[in-house]
């Protein structure tokens, strides 16, 4: 009795290992996840955050300098660059969590006001999964922390 024990308890310790192994290296289409977010068709599960239209973040400084702002974000927060740039003004990003490696991809969009500031709408949503946990929402709002702290 006690040896079948052992052997459910290993075997479900080296399911969880692959699990998290796997995570980590799964790719990303950039295809399908490169994606505007003001064109962004929100998933149904609520495993994203979506910041557009009304709802859009506006940076009282140029493209250019909010744009050298977004790459210093990600390099600090570790994110892998999934296409785009953000001196183009569009930027996808993979994010990953911390224990098993889940993925999420985080785009961005830079557009100049009349005003001369820069409006930033933000897509961030997870590959794998119904919930997130308030994951992607966390996220977004550190993004908008991070941007509006910089002006």
């Amino acid at each position: 009795m006690l040896f079948k024990i052992f052997i459910a308890v290993s075997g479900l310790f080296a399911l969880v290992i692959f699990a998290a192994v796997g995570m980590r290296v799964v790719p990303m289409d950039a295809v399908r996840f490169h994606a505007r977010p003001a064109l962004a068709v929100p998933p149904s599960s609520p495993n994203f955050a979506l910041l557009r239209g009304a709802d859009a973040l506006i940076v009282q400084a140029p493209p250019a300098d909010v744009a050298a702002r977004v790459a210093q974000k990600a390099r600090a927060d570790g994110a892998t660059l999934l296409a785009g740039g953000p001196e183009a003004g569009f930027v996808t990003y993979v994010y990953r969590s911390r224990l098993m490696g889940f993925p999420d991809a985080f785009s961005l969009t830079l557009d100049p006001t009349d005003e001369g500031g820069t409006r930033v709408e933000i897509f961030s949503r997870s590959r794998f999964g119904y919930s997130d946990l308030g994951v992607n929402a966390a996220r977004v709002a550190d993004w908008v922390d991070a941007l509006q702290a910089a002006r």
